[in-house]
Parts: structure tokens; sequence; C-alpha cells
């Protein structure tokens, strides 16, 4: 469980997708990020753009909080992720890697380690998805409730009318019973 963790911590929402980076998953899988680039590059036909493309300068940066926050809690154990350099040039800039791309991955990387890590990887996907339908399902719910939360309002608000005239009703009561009579008195 600890290494799902990790890793959902190491998928980033850019362009619309859920992505991993080229570092992030070269530290994972226990190889250089060159290595894993070169990898990737032999094999670039297994990657179109739906499954990896590489960052914007403007991209890394809107995301380095996130990252600079993962190496300094990350254990060593299971991250040493590489450098991200703060003046990286557009040609050394990481390649993002869409939940198909990492898919994809599994089938170049083929050591032991590759393929365990893919199958930790693709299993925090699946746990982020059912995350997130989860959150569409509470807000649904929330919706629901705060629909009845203001019908019951209505409702209660009705109630304690129909209660101050009653204890108004009791009031004007005990005030006629209590007046001063006039009159014959026994």
């Amino acid at each position: 469980m600890k290494i799902i963790r990790s890793i959902q911590n190491r998928i980033y929402q850019l362009r619309g997708e859920r992505v991993m980076l080229d570092f992030d998953l070269a530290a994972l899988y226990e190889v250089e990020t060159r290595v894993l680039n070169q990898a990737v590059k032999r094999n670039i036909d297994r990657f179109p753009e739906d499954f990896m493309f590489r960052l914007k300068t403007f991209e890394l940066d809107s995301i380095r909080f996130q990252i600079d926050s993962i190496k300094q809690s990350s254990s060593s154990q299971f991250v040493m992720m590489g450098e991200v350099s703060q003046n990286r040039t557009d040609k050394y800039l990481p390649y993002a890697f869409t939940e198909q791309g990492v898919a994809m991955l599994s089938g170049v990387l083929n050591s032991e380690k590759a393929v365990k890590m893919n199958i930790a990887i693709m299993r925090a996907f699946v746990e982020i998805r059912r995350i997130v339908l989860n959150q569409k399902d509470f807000k649904k719910q929330l919706q629901e409730i705060k629909k009845r939360i203001g019908n019951h309002d209505m409702q209660i608000s009705h109630i304690y009318e129909a209660i101050e005239n009653l204890l108004d009703e009791k009031a004007s009561q005990i005030k006629w019973e209590e007046r001063e009579r006039i009159g014959f008195k026994k």
C-alpha cells in the first residue's frame, strides 16, 4: 500500500490527463532517466502523442511545487528521483506518460522490477479513477442533501410559525383569564 501511495503522489494532472514524468518512472523502475528515454526512443512508434508528450516549461513550473514536496517527503527506499533543474532547456524537458503510455512501457522495459512496478502503477491509476468516481457520487449525494435540507428548512419554518401561533394563542388565553374583572365579583 505504501508503494501505491508513493506512486499516486507522482501522478500529475496535465493537459487534462493524469500523467507520470520520465524521471519519476525511471526512479520507480530503478533505471536512469537517460536509459528509460533511450528505450522509448528505440520504440517511438509505440508512443503516440496521446501516450507520451514532452512538457513545456510553464507546465513543469506549474507542478514544480508538487515535485519538490515529493522529493522532500519520499523515503530513499522507494524514490531516488533525478534533480529537476531550474534552468532546463526545451531539449531536456521531461516526458509525460499517460496511463496508456505507462502500460506501453511494460513492453519496452522487460526487467522483473519494471514488470512488478508497472503492476503497482496500474493499480495506482485504477485507485485514483475509483476515488474520482466516488467523489462524483459524493457530489451528487451532497446536492440531493442540500435540496432536501432546503425543503426541510421550509417545513421547519412552517412548524416554527405554527408553534409561535400556538404560543401566542396560549399567551392570549392566559392573559384573558388573568385580566382584571369588572362588575360583580363573588
